[in-house]
């Protein structure tokens, strides 16, 4: 059995929360593109935990969790997350985590040039996390990387550093005029970081096509949403990698698998982080107050996240994208408060009315249709089953399942593991 969790909108749909529930259902989970450009915040029995890299899996003892050869890994930051979760009781060996060989290192130069480059586009900037995610994977396509099987191999790793330095420097120093880097120390930073996750390091594809074989159910965990997809999203204020469920077993590095599920995460309302259109916003006090009753902070940076109400247009787009085969709704409770709830049911682009997506080009051109429905306007985070939803919430989602054209399986009505409710 080989599920996919994917985003349906702009990411930060609550993946990390949904993974934390339905893995203790599966042997492995595998993250299969992306880097620690963004966070899964998992609340459970255990405590609080952000993840920025690891598996959202990682918090559950019998669950082999796997990054996956699509990835692009910040071998500090995997470090210094995985010592943080220790440090929480979080049980991290080569035994439960398993790192691909073939996936891309994250470089301090990349770090480094992703900042120079928002420097300079100043006003005109991407909204990028700084953490070097982009610059990573254009190296990856230059083949310039370095991947974390070459850690298993220093002298000739470090030889060939020289050569990229050498290069990089071309445009570090020649392009920003800032000042070069030195293969001293990207050595001496692949010697600090590099050397302690030797033992997690494997050919993982191997691993995930004897798993199968042998009857083990693997989920795989993305990061983001369809929006932020690199070629289907809202281009350039996207992701460098594909967010998309078809791209799992990809990936993971098992290519020769296909998905038997996928099931997409979308929020009760909208959010999003970082720059681009966002055609449903809100602003003013409508925005303060579902940013703070929905707690929108960025867990991987601490950044306010832009909200709004649902927007169905870019929500059925995204299922379309994703191949969702069913939902899972976060987040259903924030909106308990709420008399009246609006939804954008269509945009109005050049004076016509529409209800699909459209080019990224044109979503500046774009205006919310809102439709409002009536609120439940009482506390449901005690509810576990369909018949404890107050009627208004069942025909929110009933409605949201019909504007989004796919069934909504699962409603979370509060942030722990079991606060949840199960429609079908």
């Amino acid at each position: 059995m080989l599920t996919s969790i994917c985003g349906i909108n702009w990411g930060d749909e609550g993946k990390g929360r949904m993974v934390d529930l339905l893995s203790g259902g599966y042997d492995i989970v595998c993250r299969y593109q992306g880097g620690n450009n963004a966070g899964h915040t998992v609340i459970n029995e255990r405590g609080k935990f952000i993840l920025n890299l690891l598996p959202s899996g990682i918090l559950r003892e019998n669950v082999v969790n796997v990054l996956g050869l699509g990835m692009v890994i910040d071998i500090k930051h995997l470090t210094e997350e995985a010592d943080r979760l220790r440090a929480q009781g979080v049980k991290i060996t080569p035994d439960n985590l398993k790192i691909s060989d073939r996936a891309t290192v994250t470089m301090p130069y990349h770090v480094l040039l992703d900042c120079l480059e928002e420097d300079r586009l100043a006003g005109k900037k991407f909204g990028s996390t700084r953490r070097g995610i982009a610059p990573a994977y254009a190296d990856r396509y230059m083949k310039k990387s370095v991947r974390m099987g070459e850690l298993l191999h220093p002298e000739q790793l470090y030889e060939r550093v020289k050569d990229i330095v050498e290069w990089k420097n071309l445009t570090v120093a020649g392009g920003y005029r800032n000042a070069p880097v030195t293969a001293e120390e990207v050595i001496e930073y692949l010697k600090t970081y590099g050397e302690p996750l030797r033992d997690y390091i494997c050919d993982t594809g191997k691993l995930l096509n004897d798993a199968e074989a042998a009857g083990k159910k693997i989920l795989f965990e993305a990061q983001l949403g369809a929006l932020r997809d690199v070629d289907y999203g809202i281009i350039p204020f996207t992701s460098s990698s594909s967010t998309i469920a078809a791209y799992a077993p990809i990936g993971a590095g098992v290519p020769n698998l296909k998905l038997h599920k996928s099931i997409g995460i979308m929020k009760a309302y909208s959010s999003c982080v970082g720059e681009g259109p966002f055609v449903a916003e809100y602003f003013g006090e409508k925005a303060v107050r579902l940013r703070e009753e929905g707690s929108e902070y960025g867990a991987a940076t601490g950044r306010p996240r832009r909200v709004g109400p649902f927007d169905a247009v870019a929500s059925r787009y995204g299922v379309r994208c994703q191949g969702a085969d069913e939902i899972a709704l976060t987040k259903l409770d924030v909106l308990s408060d709420y008399e009246e709830i609006e939804i954008c049911t269509a945009y109005e682009l050049d004076g016509k009315l529409t209800r699909e997506f459209p080019y990224p080009d044109a979503l500046d051109r774009c205006k919310p249709v809102f439709e409002k429905v009536k609120g439940w306007n009482t506390d449901i985070s005690h509810c576990r089953k369909p018949s404890d939803l107050p009627k208004a919430a069942r025909e929110y989602i009933a409605l949201l399942e019909k504007l989004c054209e796919c069934n909504i399986v699962y409603v979370s009505v509060g942030a722990e593991r079991d606060e949840y409710v199960k429609m079908k």
